[in-house]
C-alpha cells in the first residue's frame, strides 16, 4: 500500500440538511489532511435524499478551499450524465484554481434512478463504446491545443488532469487497463467481482504516457470505535440505508439501533451482508486484523476508507482510527 484515502459521501442526516452535511464534509477533511490521508473523494449521486455531493465539482472545490495539500477527487463523475467539454472545464477551473491537487474519476453508470436519468437529460440510446469514447474525449481536452483544434476546454486545456477509471465490474478494469489509467473497485458496495477485476486491470495493463504501470485502488467500510459491539452499532445507519435502497424508499441517514432485526426481513439482511461484505468494523484491533487481510489480499496501491456514520463526532473518531492503524502500517 502506497498511499490511504478517504471517500465521503456527505451523507444528510435524519432531523439535518445538506447544508449541514457539506459542513462536516469539509470539517472531515480538514482533520483528514492532519490525520495523514492522501486524497479526498466525493462521489456523483442524484436526487437521493441522504447524500449531498451531487454537484460534485462544486462540494470538491469546497473542500479544498479549507486544507492546502490533501488531494481532491471525484469518485465518481458519472460521465453518461455529461458532456465531456462541462466536465473537463470544471475540472479545469478545480486544477487552475488547486494546481497539483485534482483528481478526476468517471463512471458509467448514472448514479441514480430511470427517471431522474431523463431528468439529467442523460442518453437513453448510448452504446457500449460510447464510454470509451467520451473517456478519449476528455483526455484529449487536458492535453496541449493542436493546430487546427476548434473545440478547447478552458480552463482545462494543457492541465493533463489526472484521470481515474471506477468501476464494480470487469468492464472498468478493462478499460482502465487498455487506456494505461489509473483503476479504483467500488468493492465497498459491490464486491463480488473485486479480485478478479483487479486481476483482469493488472494483467492487461498497458503503459501509457499518464502511468508506466498499473495502479489500483480499492474502497472498503470501515466502522471503528472503543470496541466492537460499538463498531456493529454505528453500522446499522448504513445497513438501513441500504435495506431502505432495496426497498426503493431511500431517505436520510437514519439514527443506528441496537437490533437491527425488527427492522428487515433475514433475506434483505442477507443482501446488505452481500452488499457490505468488505467492512471492517469493532475496536481499533478488530479493524487492523480485518485491514491486514485485505490488504495481504488485494496487494492494492491504494486503499480508499469510507464510512457513512450518523453521528459526526463518531465518524471523525471512526476515519482517525483508520489513519493511526493505517500510519503504523506504512511504518511497519
Amino acid at each position: 500500500m502506497q498511499a490511504y484515502s478517504l471517500l465521503d459521501l456527505a451523507p444528510i442526516t435524519e432531523g439535518s440538511d445538506a447544508r449541514q452535511a457539506l459542513l462536516n464534509s469539509r470539517d472531515l477533511a480538514v482533520h483528514a489532511e492532519q490525520w495523514g490521508y492522501y486524497r479526498f473523494w466525493m462521489a456523483e449521486h442524484h436526487s437521493m435524499e441522504g447524500i449531498a455531493s451531487a454537484a460534485t465539482a462544486v462540494a470538491l472545490g469546497y473542500i479544498a478551499e479549507a486544507t492546502s495539500k490533501l488531494r481532491i477527487a471525484s469518485g465518481g463523475v458519472m460521465l453518461p450524465n455529461h458532456s465531456p467539454l462541462v466536465i473537463a472545464e470544471q475540472f479545469g477551473t478545480l486544477a487552475s484554481l488547486y494546481p497539483g491537487r485534482v483528481d478526476l474519476g468517471l463512471g458509467r453508470a448514472p448514479g441514480t434512478d430511470g427517471v431522474t436519468m431523463r431528468a439529467l437529460r442523460r442518453k437513453q440510446t448510448a452504446g457500449a463504446d460510447d464510454f470509451p469514447n467520451e473517456v478519449q474525449e476528455l483526455l484529449h481536452y487536458f492535453e496541449p491545443k493542436q493546430p487546427g483544434q476548434a473545440v478547447l476546454a478552458i480552463p482545462g486545456e494543457g492541465l493533463r488532469v489526472p484521470i481515474w477509471i471506477l468501476g464494480s465490474s470487469l468492464f472498468g478494469a478493462q478499460l482502465a487497463a487498455h487506456l494505461g489509467l489509473p483503476y479504483a473497485f467500488a468493492s465497498h458496495f459491490a464486491p463480488s467481482m473485486l479480485m478478479q477485476a483487479l486481476q483482469t486491470y493488472r494483467e492487461h495493463f498497458r503503459p501509457s504516457r499518464w502511468l508506466s504501470k498499473p495502479y489500483a485502488a480499492a474502497a472498503i467500510n470501515v466502522f471503528a470505535a472503543d470496541s466492537d459491539e460499538e463498531g456493529r452499532y454505528l453500522m446499522t445507519s448504513v445497513q438501513q440505508q441500504f435495506i431502505a435502497l432495496h426497498k426503493g424508499r431511500p431517505g436520510k441517514m437514519k439514527a443506528p439501533v441496537k437490533d437491527l432485526s425488527s427492522l428487515a426481513a433475514p433475506f434483505e439482511r442477507l443482501q446488505v451482508d452481500h452488499a457490505l461484505a468488505e467492512t471492517a468494523v469493532g475496536s481499533k484491533e478488530s479493524v487492523s486484523k480485518w485491514i491486514d487481510q485485505f490488504l495481504n489480499r488485494t496487494q492494492v496501491d491504494e486503499l480508499i476508507i469510507t464510512g457513512a456514520i450518523y453521528d459526526h463526532q463518531a465518524r471523525l473518531k471512526s476515519f482517525q482510527l483508520a489513519s493511526e492503524i493505517l500510519e503504523e502500517k506504512k511504518q511497519s
